[in-house]
């Protein structure tokens, strides 16, 4: 879909929350490529446990924090969203942020010490890094192949019932209008099976697309909707 498209629909979704006396705000995010690193069950639980701790990809704290910010403000706990961001960025600095995520996975019967122990999450047994060959620039990322990737690793369901690989997928090093050099990191994949390993690597390069000329880099969020 276009810009366009995505437009269109979130003045729907807006319209149809005002008609029913409700403030609605809607944010174009971009997904032309990963947001953050991880991609992958165990992985991305990491990353989120990273970002709580004030770690983790810029991106994806970014990101989370805009929401933030706009749901405080639509609830009424901010004056508006930058008020509401800054105070999403100060529950994590104190630690309060982390304290009601082990609180909600208390409330629903999770058990604390693989977030607060993440060795405890599965992890794969293979383990490809897998490097540049060329430099450029990263100019696109075909984001349909590397979930696709992913499940092919045994990370989702390709059809009802399969069973679902918690430690594999894969992590991207690399963000669109990066920079490359040859023998630069561009992702590891984690599987537990070699010919999937191999299908996976050969995908996922297949996936990524270089420039010898500079490339922007694209923004987190393309338009707000209200």
């Amino acid at each position: 879909k276009t810009i366009e498209d995505a437009e269109a629909l979130a003045e729907g979704m807006v319209s149809i929350g005002k008609e029913v006396g409700r403030r609605v705000i809607a944010l174009i995010s971009d997904m032309n490529q990963p947001l953050g690193d991880a991609v992958g069950n165990a992985l991305e639980v990491k990353e989120a446990i990273e970002a709580l701790h004030g770690g983790g990809p810029e991106d994806f704290k970014e990101h989370c924090l805009v929401v933030a910010g706009e749901m405080l403000a639509l609830g009424g706990q901010a004056r508006d969203e930058a008020e509401g961001k800054r105070l999403a960025a100060e529950a994590i600095a104190s630690g309060k942020a982390w304290e009601k995520f082990c609180q909600l996975i208390e409330a629903q019967g999770g058990d604390l010490r693989y977030v607060e122990e993440p060795q405890r999450l599965p992890e794969a047994h293979l383990i490809v890094p897998v490097k540049a060959d060329r430099s450029g620039y990263l100019a696109a990322v075909r984001t349909d192949e590397i979930g696709m990737a992913a499940v092919g690793l045994g990370g989702g369901r390709e059809k009802k019932g399969d069973a679902i690989d918690l430690a594999v997928g894969v992590v991207m090093h690399c963000k669109v209008g990066d920079p490359v050099a040859p023998g630069q990191l561009l992702f590891t994949v984690h599987a537990n099976d070699a010919s999937r390993r191999d299908m996976v690597v050969r995908r996922i390069s297949e996936a990524l697309t270089f420039s010898d000329t500079a490339v922007d880099p694209l923004p987190l969020f393309y338009r707000r909707v209200d």
